[in-house]
């Protein structure tokens, strides 16, 4: 296959077609060929991976209102690692179409730092070859959604207030509603305790280092007594069993 089919073929793969090529060449050009790293992918890694970020986290916020910001950044770290993108890559065929040296392709398998960096170069060049960050945006949703799900689906389990709210709402008709009960200690180490009331029943109370935790716990004991949660030992209170 001549470089101008793989390249049309690989345009096809991802869903966009390029109206500047060599754009495209750019993204695909990694440093150990390129006459200077000027000339490389290396410029347009560096915007892509911005791109890449800022398109995911806007995903999360507009997606998960509930979702706190340690709860977005989790998921966030889990899609826009190195070993993600690289496995985008090389789904979407970035790999084969790759210009290196001669030293590089004869290492056998291409390491993942390099198969990343061709993905991100190329959401820079979507983005200044279509002049439209949307655009780019849109080229990451629909590349990276697979893994976007697969992370927030993870995280979404141990997010026991969403998990609760939408139980109570769906199963009792009823939003849930957390009441700090006591808190304890000096003011730079303080515990909380919280409860969970649901259309009038009180469910088991929880402690944590914060109330944003204690109201996680508390969450959880109320989706247990409900039996709508699998039994985590870790969220517990002390001396509990199965």
């Amino acid at each position: 296959m001549s470089d101008s089919e793989a390249l049309r073929s690989l345009q096809e793969a991802i869903g966009y077609t390029f109206r500047d090529q060599k754009l495209l060449v750019s993204s695909l050009t990694h440093a150990s060929i390129a006459n200077t790293r000027v000339n490389s992918n290396e410029r347009l890694e560096f915007l892509g991976d911005a791109i890449l970020g800022m398109a995911v986290c806007g995903y999360l916020y507009r997606r998960f209102p509930d979702y706190l910001e340690g709860e977005m950044t989790k998921v966030k770290s889990a899609v826009v690692s190195r070993r993600t993108c690289a496995q985008i890559a090389r789904e979407l065929g970035l790999t084969k179409c790759l210009y290196m040296g001669k030293g590089m392709t004869s290492r056998g398998q291409l390491p993942s730092s390099v198969a990343a960096a061709v993905y991100e170069a190329l959401i820079a060049a979507v983005y200044i070859d279509s002049g439209s960050l949307d655009r780019a945006c849109e080229f990451v949703l629909a590349t990276i959604e697979k893994q976007l799900l697969r992370a927030t689906a993870s995280e979404h389990q141990r997010n026991f207030k969403s998990q609760l709210q939408q139980h109570a709402q769906q199963i009792l008709g009823a939003t849930p509603n957390y009441e700090l009960l006591d808190e304890k200690g000096p003011d730079h180490s303080k515990c909380f305790e919280v409860g969970v009331v649901i259309k009038g029943r009180r469910y088991s109370s929880a402690w944590g280092p914060s109330k944003k935790e204690a109201e996680q716990k508390a969450a959880y004991l109320a989706l247990r007594e409900l039996d709508a949660v699998e039994f985590m030992p870790e969220f517990e209170p002390e001396g509990s069993e199965h």
